[in-house]
């Protein structure tokens, strides 16, 4: 016999079931069933036949091999092979849940690797970042803290540097929740960047955390929901810097100014000049999408507005809050006072 017609072609290679048996396999089985003795040379077809389980060691005699019936032997080996098939097909099914499992963790190292922006993933690194770009703010530095917390690790803790960059002439403002009025270290820092030539404000309405410093670099909080607490973006497109501060802009428009005492807004004044046309118009009974589309705004950032003028006055209707307004002494014929100036500062008039 030839050596490529004694290779066997089954035997449990790994490579699947085999497509038939070798023609040296097959002269072996009939051998078994004459009787024959086998010898060293049948090793292969005879571990060929043993896994094709048509041949089985007798107990009584190993070195004679006892033939088994083909048809049994080849619809096991037939039943083995499929279930190797469907084993096959089922991990083949799997790759696509697992694509689609692993997608969305490349998807988010594909976004943190731009040259525009850089993820910052942990909160010691958060801090020693924002604390290094604050420190080398050369004319502005813009913060919106609407956690408040100033913990160390959160991207708005920039209280040292804020007050550092104001005292060396950068011009900063920075913008607090209204409820920081209450918290001693908000307002300790307040009073000292206002000593310092810095502006502070704050807003009873929701708004955007951010840190913008010079227009050429900001730092933003993870928005994807997913990821720790204080992990942040450094952004550094100016594009995206510049949309990141006119949202900071807007928010400041709609605040009131703070020096750092514990007085309410509506305790000191100081409504916007936005403000003070929008309650002029609801005295007055205009629609308010007529107000909007007057004053340039949409009809929710309208609402919004109307909502923290209600909390303003602790006024539950549009009436009510009207009523306020004709008692108030912002209130003015003119409504042309500086916007954000509180009503005690502005000159009197005659």
């Amino acid at each position: 016999m030839s050596g490529e017609s004694a290779r066997p072609t089954g035997g449990g290679t790994g490579e699947g079931p085999p497509a038939g048996l070798s023609p040296a396999a097959r002269e072996l089985y009939a051998r078994v069933t004459r009787g024959e003795p086998t010898g060293p040379g049948d090793e292969p077809a005879l571990a060929e036949l043993g896994s094709w389980h048509l041949v089985a060691s007798g107990p009584r005699l190993p070195g004679a091999p006892v033939a088994h019936d083909p048809v049994a032997a080849v619809r096991r080996r037939l039943d083995e092979g499929l279930r190797e098939l469907s084993a096959r097909a089922a991990g083949l099914a799997a790759l696509s849940e697992v694509a689609d499992a692993l997608a969305p963790h490349f998807a988010r190292t594909a976004w943190r690797s731009g040259s525009g922006s850089e993820f910052l993933a942990e909160p010691g690194r958060v801090a020693a970042r924002v604390a290094e770009v604050a420190a080398g703010a050369e004319t502005e530095l813009l913060t919106a803290a609407p956690a408040g917390t100033g913990e160390l690790g959160d991207p708005w803790a920039v209280r040292g540097p804020g007050t550092g960059a104001a005292g060396r002439g950068v011009a900063v403002r920075a913008l607090y929740r209204d409820g920081d009025r209450e918290a001693p270290a908000t307002r300790a820092h307040a009073a000292a960047l206002t000593a310092r030539g810095g502006r502070v404000r704050t807003l009873a309405a929701p708004f955007q955390g951010c840190l913008v410093v010079d227009r050429r670099q900001a730092f933003i909080p993870d928005l994807v929901g997913s990821s720790p607490a204080y992990t942040a973006w450094h952004v550094a497109d100016r594009a995206l810097v510049a949309f990141i501060a006119e949202g900071f802009e807007d928010a400041w428009r709609r605040a009131d100014v703070w020096d750092g005492d514990g007085g309410r807004p509506n305790e000191r004044a100081g409504l916007t000049r936005r403000q003070r046309e929008i309650l002029s118009d609801t005295a007055a009974g205009v629609d308010q999408r007529i107000t909007a589309r007057r004053l340039g705004i949409g009809l929710r950032t309208l609402t919004k507005e109307l909502g923290v003028l209600r909390a303003r006055w602790g006024v539950p209707t549009l009436a009510a809050l009207a009523y306020q307004w004709a008692l108030s002494a912002e209130r003015r014929p003119d409504g042309g006072a500086e916007e954000g100036v509180p009503a005690a500062e502005r000159p009197e008039t005659t």
